[in-house]
């Protein structure tokens, strides 16, 4: 009797996406309301593991309302620098609650790599991007391990540098969803007062984009929203996204 064929084992070497799948699904949900876009995605799969990564910053309760309201399993990733202000850890604690966030995920910095790298805790002051790569990057990418996805908050009416954010890009190997890319700042205030979101409570300070501490400024009239983040230096990202424009020059101090 013949022996049965050998199995040959082949190592899968694609990539879990491509430019064609964010292409692919831009196309598919093109006019397609937010909510009803996130059903199709978290129901069916579309993008595979896929993972919230939010700032509980001054709208992020609009899209962490968004995804609950279809599965509150749905992992939320936090990066915990260790330089946010208390009121953003109050409020993260509050929105997790009232949400029912059932899988939230506090990222935190390696102590070890922070002590060496940064004993002082001021490297903010001189290199804010090693700063960030410390504090957000790093921790970011350990905490992606088995994500094949990330859903963002970011808008497009924001600052220049999102002007032309789509709903779905490719970062790296894995998708990047943007639910809220056309979202208008009367688009968020009118969620938020629909579905009675608390606010936070830095926003009716004039703070209207919120990161860490030392790197967060009050915004003025007139400036874009994210004007206040890493002000006198020419950063407009933490290093966990990047400008979809082609102002994506070396961050470098301009005082």
């Amino acid at each position: 009797m013949a022996e049965p064929a050998r199995q040959i084992d082949r190592i899968d070497v694609a990539p879990r996406f491509t430019e064609a799948d964010a292409l692919r699904l831009n196309a598919r949900f093109a006019g397609i309301p937010t909510l009803e876009m996130l059903r199709a995605v978290l129901a069916e799969k579309l993008t595979g593991e896929t993972a919230i990564v939010s700032s509980f910053g001054a709208e992020s309760a609009a899209l962490l309302h968004l995804v609950a309201s279809v599965d509150r399993s749905v992992p939320v990733l936090f990066l915990d620098t260790g330089k946010h202000f208390p009121e953003t850890l109050a409020y993260r604690d509050l929105l997790v609650e009232r949400l029912g966030l059932t899988d939230f995920r506090n990222l935190s910095p390696d102590p070890a790599l922070l002590a060496k790298r940064d004993a002082t805790e001021l490297r903010w002051s001189y290199d804010p991007d090693g700063c960030c790569e410390i504090r957000k990057v790093l921790p970011l990418d350990a905490g992606l391990a088995g994500i094949d996805a990330t859903i963002t908050g970011r808008k497009a009416f924001q600052a220049s540098t999102r002007a032309a954010l789509p709903r779905f890009e490719l970062d790296g190997e894995r998708l990047k969803i943007n639910p809220l890319a056309d979202w208008s700042k009367a688009d968020l205030d009118a969620y938020f007062e629909v579905h009675a979101l608390p606010a936070h409570p830095l926003v009716a300070q004039g703070y209207l984009s919120i990161g860490c501490a030392p790197c967060t400024s009050i915004v003025k009239p007139g400036e874009d929203p994210r004007a206040g983040r890493w002000r006198g230096w020419d950063k407009t990202e933490c290093g966990i996204h990047t400008p979809t424009s082609d102002d994506d020059d070396a961050n470098q101090p301009v005082f």
